[in-house]
């Protein structure tokens, strides 16, 4: 993106029409849990908590000001009464069926969705059991090629939204987690990978099939998973080709959300960090999932990389050079969706005496990454109207592994990626920027 392309407060078109929301993964935990949250949200029964777009706030010009709008009314969103939902499933259930069985709401809060969660079904999903070792599709789509899959994702898309009168789309991965994949010469341009899609190239997983029917359709990718997909030169170099942004990856939740609060404190406090423990036990798919080790590594991957880049051991030594940090997560399907996650922190102090911090969230998964979903999409049809393309390192707030431009390192601070994102909206407003600065109050 160059800064000459962003346009002006003014020149961003209206957020007018129907936003489609397109989900692989639509019968999934997160998914069904979204859905349902909006819809009830625009029946007025219950708030949208956990959203930032929402629920939060952002200060414009100085304290001294009280200007202090809602994020929904200072910025040019589509709000939750424009979005219409389609997606694909590797399982044929419809939203009210899947959302009974991933047994995240209340019995009776389903029950009065059912009208119209039973009314959301799946198209068939794209499947590859070298990816998802631990489940079985049984209603998956039958093209031969990996570019003839994708053609057919493309077809869904023409249908849903003209049965639905959509102005514009957001694809965003609900799915699970993929075998671990790292870059490989597919990956590096367009035609390599374009051609890898020809031949059914063994390094080109499901959720980049899904990517590349998006991006070539214009439409803004978002990856909710640690999976590669569109964290290669191929599908960033797409993005940009056809203007649509993306962002990612893994939503930032549970255990991870809680280092990404608690390690910028410590470093700020100069406190060190000798090792952490996190462990999780986990019920859902996304838990039976993890059991297979090339998931757990994809998954495992993106948790250990937050503490490396907050800490910064390289320009501190002597307070993190060498600390031990250990992930562990477990199958327990007694739990379901209600994760557990126990971190065991020691650090030490003042003239090095050893201190100790320990955490027990019982959290709920879904319950956590739903709002972040609803922002996202919103965020993320925002940009695409914005003129922005390609990554949207201004979203790193709600990811365990942003993505970055190469040659910069991923920002994990969440405080510091809060700022990020209120001082992107500023701009894109026509805002003055917020640095905190202060002095001004004080000088005569």
């Amino acid at each position: 993106m160059k800064a000459e392309t962003v346009r002006k407060k003014e020149q961003i078109p209206a957020a007018q029409g129907k936003l489609g929301v397109l989900i692989p993964g639509i019968g999934g935990a997160v998914a069904t849990t979204f859905i349902a949250g909006v819809e009830a949200i625009r029946n007025k029964w219950a708030l949208p908590i956990g959203s930032l777009t929402q629920m939060g706030t952002i200060r414009l010009g100085k304290r001294t000001d009280n200007r202090v709008p809602y994020i929904k009314d200072f910025v040019n969103l589509a709000g939750p009464e424009d979005i219409v939902f389609g997606g694909w499933d590797i399982f044929s259930d419809n939203c009210y069926a899947a959302a009974k069985k991933a047994r995240v709401l209340e019995k009776e809060m389903i029950e009065r969705l059912q009208p119209f969660l039973g009314g959301i079904e799946p198209f068939k999903g794209v499947y590859n059991k070298q990816y998802l070792k631990n489940l079985d599709g049984n209603h998956v789509k039958s093209e031969k090629t990996y570019l003839d899959l994708a053609n057919a994702v493309k077809e869904d898309i023409k249908s849903f939204t003209g049965k639905n009168s959509i102005e514009r789309c957001v694809m965003i991965w609900c799915a699970s987690t993929e075998t671990y994949l790292q870059p490989s010469p597919v990956h590096q341009t367009i035609e390599a990978f374009e051609q890898g899609l020809r031949e059914n190239h063994p390094d080109i997983p499901p959720s980049m099939i899904y990517a590349y029917a998006a991006l070539t359709s214009g439409i803004p990718f978002v990856n909710g998973a640690p999976n590669l997909t569109v964290d290669v030169p191929a599908l960033t170099e797409l993005a940009r080709k056809h203007e649509a942004p993306i962002a990612g990856k893994d939503f930032k939740t549970g255990q991870t959300l809680l280092k990404t609060i608690i390690a910028p404190g410590l470093k700020s406090r100069m406190l060190g960090l000798e090792g952490w423990y996190s462990t999780n036990i986990l019920g859902n798919r996304d838990g039976q999932v993890l059991e297979d080790p090339g998931s757990f590594k994809t998954k495992e991957e993106s948790k250990l990389s937050v503490l490396q880049q907050i800490l910064q051991p390289e320009l501190y030594p002597d307070l993190y050079k060498d600390f031990y940090h250990k992930v562990a997560i477990n199958y327990y399907p007694p739990r379901g969706d209600n994760k557990e996650g126990w971190d065991c922190i020691d650090i030490f102090g003042w003239l090095g005496y050893p201190m100790q911090i320990k955490l027990n969230f019982l959290c709920r998964d879904s319950i956590l990454a739903a709002p972040l979903v609803l922002d996202l999409v919103l965020l993320a049809d925002f940009a695409k109207r914005a003129s922005l393309s390609g990554i949207q390192e201004w979203l790193s707030f709600y990811f365990k592994s942003p993505m970055e431009a190469q040659g910069l390192y991923p920002e994990h601070d969440l405080f510091i990626q809060l700022m990020k994102l209120k001082n992107t909206l500023r701009y894109l407003m026509g805002e003055e920027l917020i640095t905190h600065l202060g002095l001004e109050y004080y000088m005569d």
